[in-house]
């Protein structure tokens, strides 16, 4: 049957879900009735059974479709992530080997079950087709990329034993790794990312570098993420953590320190640490404070923030067709020059936000602080307070050259950052001199 002869055995209560482009999402789904899922059993002669156990939708109730209305088979489009999960787009080459047709398909698919190992490919996101053409990358020269794959079994074991749900953990690393790579800009020793993004770009991302960043982060970090998984659930690897806090004397963790070193190491990048090590906000340096306050025993009631798994809405990566969306808007959007975006680098964005999450993990650290003798406690706020301070106040200076060389007007970022008489200022009025003259 066609399509469209096939849908109109159904009472729609809705239109199929569109990109803001009007083209029809690849990743929609359709939501039945009882009376809907009878049908549909009918016309392709399979159990109702056997359709559920295949179909992650089947048994789905919505608020659409009433359960029973005089018995007439009604169906509702949604959206796949918003019913069953990420959706991703199918192997062509397996779904022609078992059809005999050469189809687009999609599947419900983690980002741990991404590779078709036997034609080599990494299975994109199928909420993004509107904004870019492929369905697939081709991985088949990176077979270190299959290879966790299959690593990845081993890990989600690991992380059960330990008490952990491995989807969590797995979105920790996700956002630790996806972090760095954002970060990598700036890493001048760097070569391991840039060969596999040329490889998944068929030779050359130059022409495209910033398109070809967004389309091949997931494939290219995946050994990455599935090695720091592997790393977080290492009870050896916590205890690291654990003296480089000071162990039973507080102390502001060390760029130098053993666990940031050995995570390098078994990322393959042994020159990693220091820089890990001192992005103070981001998910990897959260895990390490949680790791510490449950060893502490300190804190306030149990939530999120004592939660070693627990990503916060910031650390979450953004979304392959998010980051398209906001490269289309910039290229489109007359004056992108001037926007926050596109006139600072990525580095110096990251640099901004690293400084400033990480006063914010720095001060968690004052929860319950003050219980204790009057020399101990004093000493530990002093200390965490003066560390945060010096945060904020680098985070200003980097803001205040960001916003200078995008070119905001230095007396409005005088202004605005309230700077007081001093090096900074007097830089900004000479720099200000120098323009009107």
């Amino acid at each position: 049957m066609e399509a469209k002869a096939l849908r109109s055995c159904w009472h729609w209560r809705n239109h199929q879900p569109k990109h803001e482009g009007g083209a029809c999402r690849a990743d929609a789904e359709v939501l039945l009735n009882a009376a809907g899922r009878h049908l549909l059993a009918g016309l392709c002669g399979v159990e109702e059974g056997v359709l559920a156990r295949a179909l992650p939708s089947w048994g789905q109730e919505d608020a659409k479709l009433p359960a029973e209305e005089g018995g007439v088979p009604a169906a509702a489009w949604r959206i796949g992530s918003t019913v069953a999960g990420p959706v991703a787009f199918g192997c062509r080459l397996c779904a022609a080997g078992r059809t005999g047709t050469a189809v687009q398909v999609v599947r419900y698919a983690p980002r741990w079950e991404r590779v078709c190992v036997r034609h080599g490919r990494w299975l994109l996101d199928a909420d993004a087709d509107a904004d870019q053409p492929l369905d697939h990358l081709n991985v088949r020269h990176i077979p270190e990329v299959a290879a966790a794959q299959r690593r990845w079994t081993g890990v989600a074991r690991q992380a059960v034993r330990a008490g952990a749900e491995p989807g969590r953990v797995f979105a920790l690393a996700y956002a630790v790794v996806a972090r760095w790579w954002d970060q990598a800009y700036g890493w001048e020793r760097e070569t391991i990312w840039p060969r596999r993004l040329h490889l998944v770009a068929g030779g050359d991302a130059g022409g495209e570098l910033e398109r070809w960043r967004i389309v091949g982060r997931d494939a290219v970090v995946f050994p990455e993420v599935v090695a720091v998984a592997d790393a977080l659930l290492d009870p050896g690897m916590a205890e690291l953590v654990w003296v480089d806090s000071g162990a039973g004397r507080p102390r502001a963790l060390p760029a130098d320190g053993m666990f940031c070193r050995r995570l390098g190491e078994r990322v393959g990048r042994a020159w990693l640490g220091p820089l890990v090590a001192t992005d103070h906000g981001g998910p990897l340096i959260a895990w390490m404070g949680a790791v510490i306050r449950k060893r502490r025993g300190a804190g306030g009631p149990p939530g999120y923030a004592d939660d070693p798994w627990w990503v916060r809405r910031e650390h979450q990566p953004v979304t392959m067709a998010g980051r398209l969306r906001v490269l289309g808007k910039e290229k489109r959007a007359p004056g992108s020059g001037r926007m926050w975006r596109a006139a600072v680098p990525p580095e110096q964005r990251a640099q901004i936000s690293s400084l400033v999450d990480g006063a914010q993990e720095q001060l968690i650290q004052l929860r319950g602080a003050q219980t204790g003798s009057s020399a101990d406690v004093s000493q530990h706020l002093l200390r965490i307070l003066s560390h945060s301070a010096d945060l904020i106040e680098k985070a200003l200076q980097h803001t205040v050259v960001a916003a200078v060389n995008a070119g905001v007007p230095p007396q409005d970022v005088v202004r605005w950052a309230k700077l007081p008489p001093g090096p900074l200022a007097d830089a900004l009025k000479a720099y200000q001199d120098a323009g009107d003259g």
